[in-house]
């Protein structure tokens, strides 16, 4: 017989299309590359748009950032290099309409800027809302704003109106339409007011605690602007340059993509998790695939066909299959993509640049490693088919796969899944933990089946339980594969349904119903006593009021401390930046100890919340430095506190435990339940002008909506998994059907009625189901907790009842896959079985 490979695969793959024994492979692999796809087309476009935008996003092509006025040597230095120079400061206060307007108050985004703003991009602005609006190239005149359009509405004014600032008054004259810099595309919990740097010392604002973001943008050739940088980064790590941050065009603003990169893991692990899935469901399928054509290579062996004529004919089917697949998948990733740009609108720009090629050409290299790697190795061996099979039915079963082969297609699944993850972390745990999960699976499900044979007692336990007992035992090798093939898809559903429930209610924690809504900053001392009789007098008894004093952290038991000192970034930034310290005799009520203790007034003390001393590897009997308003104080750690940030409580990093310190610049906060009084907010800042007074209801209201984005679009994506997971036990619980079909037609022609097979065929599936959905969900637990620890950075608690519904739900499962992929086995007639085996 003489044909060659590639026309017999053409045959092959026309007579297997046509009797559907490639769907599933077709179906595992589209999943796998379509939630892929989607998510790699989704980031491609947002890193392009942000790219395209990044001077506008930094409004210069640097800026030096800080919370304190950056040293003068950065704008000389930009200056000598020949950059252009433009100094803004921002920060959130309150602004209210004039009295005979109303008096209303509203949480802003104090803006301050100086000629020649923006350097990068274009400030776009209008007379009036509705209107068409311009670029222009001034800024606010002196005594005049330029404020936000919903900043009218929320106050009941127009333009034309006077617009309280502190201690000043100035006239709105224009409406904001687009501003470069304020990160275009994302999602902004204050409007913004922005006025003339020559008006801020008249609104006596600033205050020692207020929370400033000084922005220095620096503009002009690419040559010298890459040596301003080079200079700043190394000018910054100097140990007498405190809080100052380069922003480059290659570093961008990294606050700005804080939400989406929160949201871009979810949606990489649940991406992660259909591919794990399809993995398995294509090495299932394939080896479901290669014993049906046992006998037909047999045959073709028999007829004269070589062994490498076989082998590269199905190697042909296979990669045509799997360029097949994977460009369904990629079209189906593509659109799934827009349905993502829709669920998070607001958050990222719709008019985001189109997306290059790199996510087709990795969606499709993709595809067929996860086809020739988990698919071709089983297929493979019909090449291997002796002859002799054609009348020795015994001969030429399928083997263990090579591990070398198998080896090397892991390995390189796996790396490309670490390279999809854009997370190295989420990569590893998510990757090695189904790898290590799978041999759990193998050895605890092996274990399982030897105590299962040696617990039934077949002389007093019924005859479905001691026929189903048999048929597992029976064949251990195919219910270890079938148990663990389960169990990694209960493990994927059972994860994600943990995370969606525990993860993201961790993150939308609901605050108490006594909770703090309102928190006011910039208290003056002086004015203590009479904010305290203004909440009274509006029926606010309970309020917790404490100083605030801004320090910073320069040195640890007498060694000075810089960012360079910690490998973890978030001690980095808490040693680049200055902390909001407090001091009280008493305890807070809210904060429990964990180590040490809190003594009254005992001077040279501090308290240091548990996370940040862990963060900062500090612990009881270590010395801490804080320079306070250019006055160093060392303290000595006696007490480390759980502090409770899910009570919206007044909370505070450290404290000292004292009443007074007299020799330090402070200001007060408090945190109250607002009465419902109408006016109540307007009148508080009228009285006091200086304070800002943040609604926390409409804050944590925007901040959920902002989540219920994200939340949708991962469950949006999870339909994948699900289908993988459905997939994946429709594959494993099918694997064995035409071995079923013999054996209970053996059965039946000896005498055993359907009813009694049926029984027998439940209870089997709900054994496996069981047994697979408990160990899943084991595993599940611990690797969301890795998840939640290393990756989302979470609070992880699992109920002890997780076990039993992850057994129940892979019961029911297994039940209603069996039900509809072993349906006809009890239904086809014993002699059409049985010739079948025969033949």
């Amino acid at each position: 017989m003489t044909i060659s490979f590639w026309r017999l695969g053409w045959r092959t793959l026309g007579r297997d299309l046509r009797s559907g024994e490639l769907s599933l492979l077709i179906v595992a692999v589209t999943l796998a590359v379509a939630a892929l796809t989607a998510v790699g087309f989704f980031a491609d476009r947002l890193k392009g748009g942000l790219q395209r935008d990044a001077r506008q996003l930094l409004g210069g092509d640097a800026v030096i950032s800080s919370d304190n006025m950056p040293p003068a040597v950065f704008a000389e230095k930009a200056r000598a290099l020949g950059l252009d120079v433009v100094n803004t400061l921002g920060f959130p206060t309150m602004g209210r309409a004039a009295d005979a307007s109303g008096g209303a108050t509203k949480l802003v985004a104090l803006k301050a800027v100086e000629p020649g703003y923006p350097l990068r991009g274009t400030l776009r602005v209008t007379d009036q809302p509705g209107l068409p609006d311009g670029p222009t190239r001034s800024i606010p005149a002196a005594g005049e704003v330029w404020v936000d359009a919903p900043l009218l509405e929320a106050l009941a004014i127009k333009v034309g109106d006077p617009l309280l600032l502190g201690d000043a008054s100035f006239r709105i004259t224009k409406i904001i339409v687009n501003e470069p810099d304020r990160g275009a595309g994302f999602m902004n919990f204050a409007p913004r007011v922005m006025l003339n740097s020559a008006d801020m010392p008249a609104t006596g604002l600033i205050q020692p605690a207020s929370r400033l973001t000084y922005r220095m943008a620096v503009a002009g050739e690419d040559k010298r602007v890459t040596a301003f940088v080079d200079w700043a980064l190394l000018e910054a790590k100097k140990p007498e340059v405190r809080g100052v941050r380069v922003e480059s065009l290659q570093g961008g603003r990294p606050e700005m993509g804080k939400t989406l990169d929160r949201a871009e893991k979810f949606l990489n692990l649940v991406a992660l998790l259909a591919a794990l899935l399809s993995a398995v469901a294509v090495a299932l399928a394939a080896r479901g695939f290669a014993a049906n054509h046992l006998d037909d290579c047999a045959m073709l062996r028999v007829l004269g066909l070589s062994q490498r004529t076989i082998a590269s004919s199905y190697a042909f089917e296979f990669t045509l299959i799997g360029l097949l697949a994977s460009a369904l998948g990629v079209g189906f990733g593509y659109a799934v993509h827009y349905v993502f740009v829709a669920l998070l609108a607001g958050l990222v720009d719709a008019s985001l640049p189109a997306a290059s090629l790199w996510p087709v050409g990795f969606g499709m290299g993709m595809g067929l490693t996860l086809l020739l790697a988990f698919g071709l190795p089983p297929v493979l061996q019909l090449a291997q088919v002796p002859p002799l099979r054609v009348i020795r039915r015994d001969l030429g079963n399928l083997r263990p796969a090579s591990l070398a082969v198998l080896a090397l297609g892991v390995i390189g699944f796996a790396t490309l899944l670490l390279a999809a993850s854009s997370d190295l972390t989420l990569g590893l745990i998510a990757v090695g933990g189904f790898a290590g999960a799978t041999l759990v699976f193998a050895a605890l499900s092996w274990l399982a089946v030897k105590a299962l044979r040696l617990s039934v007692n077949e002389s007093t336990a019924p005859r479905w339980l001691v026929l189903a007992t048999r048929q597992i035992s029976a064949r251990p090798a195919y219910t270890v594969v079938q148990v663990s093939a389960l169990a990694v898809g209960l493990l994927a559903l059972v994860l994600l349904v943990l995370l969606r429930t525990d993860l993201i209610s961790s993150w939308r924690q609901a605050t108490p119903a006594d909770a703090p809504n309102r928190f006011v900053i910039n208290v003056m001392p002086e004015q203590g006593d009479a904010f305290a009789s203004a909440l009274r007098a509006a029926g606010v008894n309970q309020f917790d009021w404490f100083p605030m004093i801004r320090g910073r952290l320069i040195a640890i038991n007498g060694k000075t401390v810089t960012p360079d000192d910690y490998a973890d970034d978030r001690a980095k930034r808490l040693v680049d930046r200055e902390f909001n310290l407090s001091h009280s005799a008493q305890q807070p009520q809210q904060n429990d100890l964990v180590a040490g203790r809190w003594i009254s007034e005992e001077q040279g003390a501090i308290s240091v919340e548990e996370g940040i001393a862990k963060t900062l590897n500090v612990t009881l009997g270590d010395t801490l430095v804080f320079d306070v308003g250019g006055m160093q104080t060392e303290s000595k750690i006696t007490s480390l506190r759980k502090v409770d940030w899910g009570s919206m409580r007044a909370n505070f990093f450290v404290m000292y435990p004292v009443s007074q310190m007299p020799n330090v610049p402070s200001t007060y906060m408090s945190a109250f339940k607002a009465p419902e009084t109408p006016g109540f907010d307007n009148a508080l800042v009228r009285s006091f002008p200086n304070i800002t007074n943040v609604n926390m209801t409409a804050t944590i209201g925007q901040i959920q909506r902002v989540l219920d984005q994200v939340i949708r679009a991962v469950e949006f994506l999870f339909a994948f998994t699900l289908a993988a997971g459905l997939v994946v036990l429709f594959a494993a619980v099918t694997a064995t059907r035409e071995e079923r079909a013999r054996e209970f037609a053996i059965m039946r022609a000896v005498g055993a009625k359907s009813s009694l097979l049926r029984q027998v065929q439940r209870a089997e599936l709900m054994g496996v189901g069981l047994l697979a959905g408990f160990l899943a969900s084991i595993v599940a637990t611990a690797v969301g907790w890795a998840l939640a620890k290393y990756v989302f950075e979470f609070a992880w608690s699992v109920s002890l009842w997780v076990p039993l519904f992850g057994a129940l739900s892979g019961a029911v499962l297994a039940l209603a896959a069996g039900w509809w992929g072993l349906r006809d086995v009890l239904r086809r007639p014993v002699v059409e079985t049985l010739r079948r085996a025969s033949q």
